[in-house]
């Protein structure tokens, strides 16, 4: 049979062969630095999709669904377009970007066409 050691601790491994960790500290350290980790690298981007969010729902308001601003505005708040939660495409080949319950896409050159989702 194979040496198995434990992740964390190096420690022997004993009980089943597919076993990891030799316990749940070792087991929940790992996860806690890999929770760590992944928080530190979305950090930003998370900061930044927020704010997007955020800026949405200012120009359109709390009660609106659907709001066509000048991009001027947009760009004002320093609303950022490169970053968004996902995108889609309409039954007439427009493309819209997700931020979270919101969605965008530019109604003409000026302007741009928000959504909320409810």
């Amino acid at each position: 049979m194979k040496n198995r050691i434990c992740k964390i601790c190096k420690s022997q491994l004993q009980g089943r062969l597919d076993k990891i960790f030799c316990s749940v500290k070792c087991k929940n350290s790992y996860h806690r630095k890999l929770r760590k980790s992944t928080a530190k690298a979305v950090l930003c981007t998370d900061k930044i999709l927020h704010r997007n969010r955020s800026i949405l729902l200012e120009v359109m308001g709390p009660r609106s669904t659907q709001k066509i601003v000048d991009r001027i505005i947009l760009d004002q708040k320093k609303f950022n377009y490169n970053y968004e939660t996902g995108r889609f495409k309409n039954d007439l080949s427009r493309i819209y970007h997700r931020v979270y319950d919101f969605s965008w896409t530019d109604f003409s050159e000026q302007e741009v066409l928000i959504i909320r989702k409810r």
